[in-house]
């Protein structure tokens, strides 16, 4: 790069980073910042709304001052026809801050039904595949807290256990536990990222689909704000939720003594060994316990339905168990042990 262009490359750096100077997009930085303990090269997934292009901004300024690399991912669902116009377009306005974005399509055919999560589940897959190539480790999203709430409902209204309702935080991982997703601006509320968004860039992508009530998320979202005006606030809903991650801590502790007292893993033939106390415990430990086993040998990113899980126990409580397969796994009981292993091994 020669002396002129880095001059250049300079001032807009510095011109980025000046917005820091205000109070409020100072406070918010110093909130995301903190959240992230990540080493190493990041990656942003970026939506055009004003939560993703605020924490585009964040991440660039980030980057800037602890010099590390981070790549910048936008998915194009072509879900809308006007959606590859858009993703061009919110291209552009991060070029303006030096922020050089790549756009991964969705090509083939789109579902007609459960398409909100068909559509993620697909953008994930997308967003780690991208991140595998690069050799990324970490992958931020801009969820908020907001989007907490949100998500705390609609398992409310699934009928999800206690882990299936605090199950939305900071840090997961995602499938084979080669990436870490972090969520850094959970602890923030729209209203601030939309603030740096119109700040910096005066713009946003406004999705209809934010707006259709044939989707469950937009009816929650509605609901959230009926439930406020009766006094069911942010600051109420958050106490209510790290209540309940304490009580699941707990549960987790006993979780965790299970699989080191009464798991062992085969490594040669990828599988479980289940004792029989594994099964002398409460049933959410077990039901826990056995849960996270499929989801991990199975290698799926979302967890098998409690349901079946239950329908499972019932049965290996039964003598007259033998095997079954369940969420890319192959289940079944040789004496009093119970073995886990993933179901292609046993194709032929």
């Amino acid at each position: 790069m020669n002396l002129k262009n880095l001059s250049a490359q300079n001032k807009k750096h510095k011109k980025i980073l000046s917005q820091l100077k205000q109070k409020k997009i100072y406070k918010i930085y110093n909130e995301f910042s903190s959240s992230l303990k990540a080493k190493g090269d990041l990656a942003v997934a970026v939506s055009g709304g004003p939560d993703s292009l605020a924490l585009a901004y964040l991440a660039k300024c980030y980057s800037l001052k602890n010099k590390i690399k981070i790549k910048y991912y936008i998915v194009n669902h072509k879900l809308r026809k006007e959606s590859s116009l858009e993703a061009e377009i919110v291209k552009k306005v991060l070029r303006k801050i030096g922020i050089q974005c790549t756009i991964l399509n969705w090509n083939g055919r789109k579902p007609s039904k459960n398409i909100q999560a068909i559509a993620r589940n697909k953008r994930y897959f997308l967003l780690a595949n991208e991140c595998k190539k690069n050799n990324i480790k970490h992958l931020l999203l801009g969820h908020h807290i907001n989007d907490l709430f949100e998500n705390f409902l609609i398992r409310m209204a699934r009928g999800s256990g206690l882990n299936g309702l605090v199950s939305f935080s900071k840090y997961t991982k995602y499938r084979d536990q080669n990436l870490n997703i972090i969520r850094p601006l959970l602890n923030l509320e729209k209203k601030d990222l939309f603030y740096i968004s119109n700040e910096v860039f005066s713009f946003f992508v406004n999705d209809p689909s934010n707006t259709n009530k044939d989707y469950k998320r937009t009816r929650i979202r509605n609901l959230l704000q009926s439930l406020e005006k009766e006094g069911l606030d942010i600051k109420k809903l958050k106490l209510t939720i790290n209540n309940l991650k304490d009580s699941d801590k707990s549960i987790k502790f006993y979780v965790d003594k299970n699989f080191k007292n009464n798991v062992v893993y085969l490594k040669k033939k990828n599988t479980y060994v289940l004792s029989h106390n594994f099964f002398d415990q409460s049933h959410e430990i077990i039901f826990r316990s056995f849960t996270s086993l499929i989801q991990k040998l199975g290698r799926k990113y979302y967890p098998v339905r409690g349901k079946s899980i239950n329908e499972l126990i019932e049965k290996i409580e039964k003598r007259s168990f033998t095997k079954v397969t369940l969420g890319g796994c192959f289940v079944e009981r040789i004496n009093k042990t119970i073995l886990i292993s993933q179901e292609s091994s046993h194709k032929v």
